[in-house]
């Protein structure tokens, strides 16, 4: 039989705490807590339980990757300005957004974030079209949406944003109402959404970006290529007030509303498809917000009812995992 030494060209290291960046194969003995353990790869993806966050609310937005995120705005249950930022483990406060809001959109990274859209009054509501950019610290005012909406998907980055689909607060209609932003201000494409909605997943880049679910509830997925949308195949689940991550090619679904309920089903897309997985959010929500890619997101905040302040960690098939080793 071969051994350990000779596969990898190395002992197994006894270790007080797991190594810090360990490379797929890698092999370790946590002296702390006697236990032997290695990194592999997930056979099947896994939502784990992440730090809640310090504000519960819905209708909230997100932006970043797993491990860098950031959550802002939403509903508790009065719009809010409240930002957080994920380390991986814990969220901590940032600068509030300059208009508290909720059922708005975000984009980019924890450094460089731009929020737009959203509604400011429950009753009467007053939806708005400001858009605000964050700099790791604090809000700055951006070039305002032309098309003010309420429920608004989007994707992208800071200087190269996508806005589409929404709700109308006159005549309050849903519109497919496209924007693209270049840092500085927003154009309109004057080719929308061929579904129109709002309160949809949305991932992606300005020239590649995905809508999927939305409000009526549907499963009707589309595909932006930097000038129009596509229609593709839909949701396995159709449903409204979801989440989503990822890229046009490699997206992430997840929670939502709809019939016959609240739910937590998370579906993965190829670029053609969407598969279900049999894992579902271990907390069913709507309303919620999410971030990152499809082998490393982030879930958080959302409704279950109540409001929720709970955090989810999704690792993928395919994605390097610690697991700890056992005699069989």
């Amino acid at each position: 039989m071969a051994e350990y030494i000779n596969i990898r060209g190395q002992n197994i290291e006894v270790v007080a705490s797991d190594p810090a960046n360990p490379t797929v194969g890698q092999i370790w003995y946590n002296s702390t807590s006697n236990t032997l353990k290695g990194l592999g790869v997930s056979t099947a993806g896994a939502w784990a339980t992440g730090g809640n966050l310090a504000t519960a609310r819905s209708l909230l937005a997100g932006a970043g990757i797993q491990t860098a995120g950031l959550s802002f705005g939403g509903s508790g249950p009065s719009p809010t300005g409240a930002t957080e930022e994920y380390n991986g483990a814990t969220w901590t406060g940032g600068g509030p957004l300059s208009t508290a809001r909720r059922g708005l959109a975000g984009c980019g990274i924890q450094t460089s974030a731009l929020a737009f859209g959203g509604e400011t009054s429950p009753a009467p509501a007053a939806f708005t079209n400001a858009t605000e950019e964050y700099n790791g610290s604090t809000w700055t005012s951006g070039g305002n949406l032309n098309t003010t909406r309420y429920g608004v998907g989007g994707c992208g980055t800071q200087t190269a944003g996508l806005a589409f689909g929404g709700f109308l607060q006159l005549p309050y209609v849903s519109t497919g109402a496209t924007e693209e932003y270049n840092g500085a201000t927003w154009a309109s494409n004057p080719t929308g959404l061929n579904t129109l909605r709002y309160l949809m997943g949305g991932c992606g880049t300005q020239t590649a970006g995905l809508a999927f679910g939305g409000d009526p509830a549907t499963g009707a997925t589309e595909e932006y290529d930097g000038s129009t949308w596509t229609s593709s195949n839909s949701l396995n689940t159709a449903r409204f007030h979801l989440a989503g991550a990822g890229i046009q090619t490699a997206a992430l679904a997840f929670g939502g509303g709809g019939a016959p309920g609240i739910t937590g089903a998370t579906e993965e897309y190829d670029g053609n498809s969407w598969t279900t997985s049999p894992v579902s959010l271990s907390t069913a929500r709507e309303n919620l917000a999410g971030c990152g890619i499809q082998t490393s997101a982030l879930a958080f905040g959302g409704e279950i009812p109540p409001n929720s302040n709970s955090t989810e960690e999704w690792t993928g098939a395919g994605a390097p995992t610690t697991v700890t080793i056992t005699a069989s």
